[in-house]
């Protein structure tokens, strides 16, 4: 227990000031003695799954604001195109209109749905900040919906909206310019290889990546096992050492 001295700093000051200083520097000592433990921590299967629980939190967010505002745009898309009775439009391309943006809508509801299902309950959990609890989150459980939810709203379905806005100009100036209708196909063309040429090379970039990570762990993994050895080697030459001595 501190005097009033003690807390006062030999009488200076008021005591509520030397008390508040006290109790800052203790909380001070503590937050530093927890970042120094947090390094420790990082490499628990909890800490691992506090990870992988915000990166699922980061793509439900991402697909379902993304599946949300493509999909209103394809339905806009449907409901504002004009079409005349006598149009010179060939029926392949009203047809392909037609399933395109039924698929564009349909691949883009099914990721909001996944993403609206499961992210509340990720929520619930990611916003207690408590690395304890992540065992409750159903992110490891429902791992490949969420996969399944974030390839449909950022591969599929923006490959499908590419094909939409060709198609829907295609469809919209096919009567005042073939030439014009035309334009649209030919540039969607070195779009589509470009982005496609973007996905593979990002999905090849995080695949290189993941692999070195995995690399760097099992690593870290066989030089700690190798150090339990040799501390293991050593405790039994210490131990067979005094067993000697003892004899003698």
């Amino acid at each position: 227990m501190f005097d009033r001295e003690g807390f006062n700093g030999g009488g200076k000051g008021p005591p509520e000031l030397s008390i508040a200083k006290a109790v800052t520097s203790r909380l001070y000592f503590h937050g530093a003695m927890s970042e120094q433990m947090l390094p420790e921590s990082l490499h628990t299967p909890a800490y691992l799954s506090w990870r992988k629980l915000q990166l699922s939190r980061a793509k439900l967010k991402a697909s379902s604001k993304t599946s949300a505002l493509l999909s209103g745009f394809a339905m806009v898309a449907m409901v504002e195109v004009q079409l005349e009775k006598g149009t010179k439009v060939p029926q392949e391309m009203l047809v392909a209109f037609t399933i395109c943006t039924t698929l564009l809508v349909a691949v883009h509801m099914l990721a909001l749905m996944i993403s609206t299902c499961i992210l509340p309950n990720v929520e619930a959990i990611g916003n207690l900040h408590n690395v304890a609890l992540v065992r409750e989150s159903p992110h490891e459980k429902l791992h490949w919906y969420i996969e399944i939810a974030w390839a449909f709203s950022t591969l599929l379905g923006l490959i499908l909206f590419l094909i939409e806005i060709a198609i829907l100009c295609w469809v919209k100036f096919y009567d005042l310019s073939e030439t014009a209708a035309w334009s649209a196909c030919v540039l969607l063309i070195p779009i589509m290889v470009v982005f496609l040429f973007f996905a593979i090379h990002f999905y090849m970039s995080l695949a290189t990546h993941n692999y070195e990570v995995k690399e760097t762990g099992i690593k870290e993994l066989l030089e700690i096992q190798k150090q339990i050895e040799l501390g293991n080697q050593d405790a039994r030459t210490n131990t067979s050492l005094l067993d000697q001595s003892h004899i003698v």
